[in-house]
Formats: structure tokens, sequence, C-alpha cells
């Protein structure tokens, strides 16, 4: 995968000491004097074992699909396997399941809030963009990097996971969100492990993740808007989640 930007680009250099990430290629551009940060990147880089290309502007900015703000650097990263042995079974497992995500805008946000609010993993199931794509990653400011993300074909494969993840944990509910959901967000306990599930952004839930589902909640609405979009509402579900988890944890 391609990561660019300041932050995405750091995130990406550190983790390959913290967690074994591999950085394949630094891309840099031929401008005549690089700035401090691009020479400490490609420095960096290449001692982590990559390998530095110099390329056109123009190229540079084409591959990373970046034609007004051109990148100086865009490190080329070995995409980790999809595996599901990568996603963690913690005792406060919180994990997002995306449903045939379409927006890859969308699948970086969700990652940056799995990080933000506790999320132990990330599942992109069925026909879905991909969550590695160059907008994916600039939209998660490189959390897409750090928190463990599988890509998995059928809703099928997701649950011989929980069901794994079941006998170790005893327990695990399986949360959908749904505008006409049957029980309101704050009302649902989200204390224990808890995967939780979003639609697809215009479809919504399939009907098998449908009947997968211990319960679907939906996040109440006062104005004259129906729903949120995907990201905003995985957002607000981790949020209630950690919200919970927090009020535990101090005896609250």
């Amino acid at each position: 995968m391609l990561v660019q930007g300041v932050r995405p680009v750091t995130v990406a250099l550190d983790a390959v000491d913290r967690s074994g990430l591999v950085v394949d290629a630094v891309l840099h551009d031929d401008r005549p004097s690089p700035s401090q940060w691009a020479q400490d990147v490609v420095s960096r880089a290449v001692a982590s074992g990559a390998t530095a290309y110099e390329l056109s502007a123009e190229l540079l900015a084409e591959l990373a699909e970046q034609e007004q703000d051109r990148p100086e650097v865009v490190l080329v990263v070995v995409q980790p396997a999809d595996d599901v042995a990568r996603l963690p079974v913690p005792a406060d497992l919180l994990t997002v399941v995306l449903d045939r995500p379409s927006s890859p805008g969308n699948v970086g946000s969700i990652a940056r809030s799995v990080d933000a609010f506790g999320g132990t993993g990330l599942v992109v199931c069925g026909h879905a963009c991909d969550p590695y794509e160059p907008r994916a990653v600039r939209a998660s400011t490189g959390s897409a990097l750090t928190v463990p993300t599988v890509r998995l074909g059928s809703p099928r494969e997701v649950l011989a996971w929980v069901e794994a993840a079941r006998r170790d944990l005893g327990r695990v509910a399986v949360v959908g969100t749904d505008e006409h959901g049957e029980v309101e967000l704050a009302d649902a306990d989200l204390t224990g492990p808890t995967v939780v599930v979003t639609g697809n952004e215009t479809r919504g839930l399939s009907s098998a993740w449908r009947e997968a589902c211990d319960l679907v909640v939906h996040i109440p609405m006062t104005g004259t808007a129906s729903s949120l979009n995907a990201a905003n509402a995985t957002s607000v579900v981790l949020y209630e989640a950690a919200r919970q988890r927090r009020r535990v944890s101090r005896g609250g």
C-alpha cells in the first residue's frame, strides 16, 4: 500500500520497530531542495531496509492520486496478511465489522475511530472497497497502519471467528447499527466483549448480518436527518462503548 502525509508516514516508520511493519520502498520526488522532513524520512526508511527511488514530481503525484497537493515522499508498505489470527481477542474486545463498505474515506475514518476509542480490530467483509487504498489510509491519518485490519469474504468467515472468541471469552455480543434498530444505543450494554457491525452506506445491513446480530441499535435523531453516515454512526457507537467501559472501570 502507498502511505503519504506527515502523520501517516511518521506512524508507518514508528511501526517498523514497534510492530514489525515492513516498508518495501520510499519514493521521493526530484526537487533540488527537499525539506528536512523528507530527507529524514528517506534516511529512516533506507535504514529500515527500504529501497529509495527518485521519481518526477508529476509521476509521484499521479501514483499518490494527489494532483493538487503533491507529496514529497511516499512509502510503499507491505500489506499485512488477511488472517483472522491477527485479530486480538482480549477481555475488552471491541471489534468493528464493516458489511460491504464502498467508500474508502469512510473505512479510513472508521479505522481512526477504532484507534481513538479503544477498539481492538477492524474487519472489512464481503464485496468491499480496499481498506489500504490511498484515500482510506489518508482518511485514517495513520490508524490504518496500527489497527489490526482483516478482509474476509463472507459473514460466515467472520462468525466463525466470533464463535472461536466466544469459546475463549464466554460471551461476545454482536451488535448491529441501523436507523430502525429495536434498541436505543444508550440502552444497549456494550461493556462486555462486543463486535459492532455497520452496514453498507446505501443498503445498510445485509439480511445475513441482521440474522447474526444479537441486537440492532439505533442512534436517536432530533433534527430532520434520519441517519448518520457509516463513519459517523460507527464513531458514535464506539464512543458510547468507551463511555460505558470507563464508567464501569471507575465503579460508576
